[in-house]
């Protein structure tokens, strides 16, 4: 029984948008949260499928070159052999050429020499040596499809360390990671240590720190080097055999002290810088090894390939900078932690979309959260931290573009139907003017004017039953805010809502109650309350909360604007305004003017008395569209008209009183408040120019030619002559703002 009647009332004429509210609100939070999701979703699978790990690739290495550089490493000393020192005197790197090299530097006392070379024939390396258990040497396991390189025989096992190096073969070849340690395997470069690596770990030894292994991870002493897994920061699937590190690379120029093999050779090197020291010997002679990509081989002044000694000492360098002087490594977030990371970045785009609203206000604002998250991520990587950058920022720009392509599809389709309903609008107003154009409307508007000339000093008295208080069975009504032939206003609450709202009920009395005046004017109410509802979005317009028909008399409930007419701060009741006061007051109604207009929606009757400032964020608000006027007769001020005609005087322009409104006309009524503001005059008491019929009203006020061309142009007698659209006029007057500004600063 009880669904019975709910049916029933539902398929009744009330339609209660508070109901709605919450609906649309959710609906809000659905479209954003499906957006972000949706989106997330999308670039997280791309992601997965290594689609974006080039970019992300080279994001990375355009952090890592951008960093302060560090100083260099004053443990580690390079001895490079170069082009000139091969060609100098016909070396070819012969072992008595290596072994003098390495008696010149032992002499000088380091504490480690990595010998970074190797050749197919090397039998009598560091011959003449009394103590070369401190020097390592180095094979080829394979490398980019060079030929295995064994060891030199005379050197033990452990003194030997492998030079392979790993690059990003399937992206761009470029190292980013080091193999500091790899599984044994049956090859004759059987070592599971990396050159640089041994040689770090033997440099710390001396010093009594050791390594240890751990499954995912091993320690030099204390430190702890977390390694690589295929999903490691933005790499998707990559081969992590190994122990491997991300590479945290130092400035090329601030590597380490560098010399010459003929320099060390020719006494050109003080004993104190080798002494204790870590040595590194390698080529860097292109004729030997053509070199590797980095991530400075993009740099400017920087050589496209880097020779490998140069990386094996940036992993050694690495190895005892973090182990000795905390210096950080690269670290990077879990898989949930980065899923999260892109869903924020998706919120984000999603909410400034939904809230700014205006397509050109959202680029900037996404363009600001752009440079935001590059901050971000840029400020991270100066500590070492590899957070997703170009994942983020395509999920703040896919949902920002994804919610304004919905919103414009919404706008649009909204658009369609409102102006549906104002064609619809346009219909009944004609079948209403015929009716009230018949002889027989004369007499039963005259009839229901006496009846109801005296409901100006109308008051709600209570009656004896509860229920008969609550209008719809829902509104409680507390005052009437204004009475007269046409209906009431009333102050009301929502007894159905938490914390009984205020809200406001207007309602509205037919000028005749004959069925077939009933039937059309039923049209036009539900007509112009869907439009009403529609517009209700905007922030300058009262939402309407519901409406409904009850014993042949419509009711309107509309969202409560705590504030004042803007009739209160205009002459008479004020003195003479400023002008900037006036371009405010007309930016503000024009700002509402244009997204009604935007919809084919004229509003009929604006006016201060139509106009509230909200006492909460002191906006403009526009109230009382006029079309559902038409079924209400006249008022004995003779200032709003019961035809088609709906206007005040002095703010309606000539059209519209020949029942011919236009866009235009509300432009002519908002340029009529900006004359009263400005001369203390009411616009229907300014005389018409007896040739032109444009409104003569500049003699009365002091004011610039700027704003006076705008609003004359506001003002003309013929809509023609007038702007066009409310937009245009904003365009004029924040061009005048400017100006002012301009001006007043120089």
């Amino acid at each position: 029984m009880i669904i019975g009647i709910s049916n029933k009332l539902r398929a009744a004429f009330i339609k209660d948008k508070s109901y709605r509210d919450t609906a649309v609100n959710k609906n809000w939070w659905q479209i954003i949260l499906v957006t972000s999701l949706g989106v997330t979703a999308l670039v997280w699978g791309v992601r997965e499928l290594k689609w974006l790990q080039s970019w992300e690739l080279k994001a990375y290495d355009q952090m890592l070159r951008s960093r302060p550089a560090e100083p260099p490493d004053s443990r580690i000393l390079l001895v490079t052999v170069t082009e000139e020192d091969l060609a100098k005197k016909g070396w070819n790197l012969a072992d008595d050429t290596i072994n003098r090299l390495l008696t010149k530097l032992a002499s000088y006392q380091p504490r480690v020499i990595a010998l970074n070379l190797y050749r197919p024939e090397q039998t009598n390396l560091g011959a003449g040596l009394e103590n070369p258990t401190n020097i390592i040497s180095a094979c080829l396991s394979s490398s980019m499809g060079r030929s295995e390189v064994p060891p030199p025989p005379n050197f033990p096992p452990e003194n030997i360390g492998y030079n392979d190096v790993i690059s990003d073969i399937e992206e761009d070849q470029v190292v980013r990671r080091a193999l500091v340690f790899s599984e044994a395997n049956d090859s004759k470069c059987a070592t599971q240590f990396s050159i640089a690596a041994l040689a770090a770990i033997t440099y710390l030894e001396q010093t009594g720190i050791h390594v240890d292994f751990e499954k995912h991870q091993f320690h030099l002493g204390k430190t702890a080097f977390p390694i690589l897994t295929p999903n490691s920061g933005s790499y998707k699937g990559v081969d992590a055999k190994g122990y491997q590190i991300l590479l945290n690379y130092r400035h090329p120029n601030h590597l380490a002290p560098t010399f010459t093999l003929t320099e060390v050779l020719n006494n050109q090197v003080n004993p104190n810088l080798v002494k204790d020291r870590l040595v590194i010997i390698g080529t860097t002679a292109s004729s030997i090894h053509p070199g590797l990509y980095t991530p400075y081989s993009a740099a400017k002044g920087q050589p496209t390939r880097t020779p490998s000694v140069f990386i094996h000492t940036q992993i050694a360098s690495q190895l005892l900078s973090t182990v000795l002087d905390g210096r950080p490594l690269i670290w990077y977030w879990p898989d949930w932690a980065e899923l999260v990371w892109l869903w924020a970045w998706s919120l984000v785009g999603s909410i400034l979309a939904w809230r700014l609203k205006h397509p050109l206000l959202v680029v900037v604002v996404l363009g600001i959260a752009l440079t935001g998250l590059v901050i971000i991520c840029a400020g991270l990587f100066l500590d070492a931290g590899w957070i997703p950058l170009i994942p983020p920022a395509l999920t703040l720009v896919m949902s920002g573009v994804s919610v304004i392509i919905y919103r414009t599809y919404r706008t649009q389709q909204q658009t369609k139907v409102i102006m549906l309903q104002v064609e619809k609008q346009q219909e009944v107003i004609e079948q209403l003017n015929i009716l009230l154009n018949e002889a027989t409307a004369i007499a039963d508007t005259t009839a229901f004017y006496d009846q109801h000339s005296h409901h100006d000093s109308v008051v709600v008295t209570p009656r004896k039953k509860a229920d008969d208080l609550l209008l719809g069975g829902r509104y409680s009504i507390s005052s009437v805010l204004g009475a007269g032939g046409f209906g009431r206003t009333y102050l009301a609450q929502d007894t159905q809502r938490p914390g009984n709202p205020t809200c406001v009920v207007k309602k509205l009395m037919p000028a005749r109650k004959d069925t077939k005046f009933l039937q059309v004017a039923r049209r036009l109410f539900i007509t112009e309350a869907e439009i009403l509802e529609s517009l209700g979005q905007h922030q300058q317009i009262p939402a309407l909360l519901a409406y409904f028909e009850v014993n042949e008399e419509f009711y309107l409930v509309e969202q409560y604007i705590a504030g004042h007419t803007l009739y209160e701060e205009l002459p008479p009741v004020t003195g003479l305004q400023s002008e900037a006061f006036v371009i405010e007051m007309l930016k503000g109604v024009l700002e509402v003017l244009a997204f009604v207009h935007e919809h084919r929606v004229i509003h009929r009757d604006v006016k201060p008395t139509n106009i509230i400032r909200s006492a909460e964020d002191n906006r403009l608000v526009l109230i009382d569209f006029g079309a559902v006027k038409l079924m209400q007769p006249p008022t004995d001020q003779k200032t709003e008209l019961a035809t088609v005609a709906i206007g005040t005087r002095g703010y309606a322009p000539p059209e519209q009183f020949a029942g011919h409104p236009r866009l235009a006309s509300d432009i002519y009524a908002v340029g009529m408040m900006g004359i009263q503001a400005l001369t203390g005059i009411l616009p229907q008491e300014l005389p018409p120019d007896p040739e032109t019929g444009n409104v003569m009203w500049r003699s009365h006020a002091t004011v610039s030619e700027e704003l006076a061309l705008i609003l004359d142009k506001m003002v003309r007698y013929h809509f023609s002559d007038r702007y066009q659209s409310a937009a245009t006029v904003l365009q004029d007057l924040n061009r005048l703002s400017s100006l002012i500004q301009t001006s007043s600063i120089s």
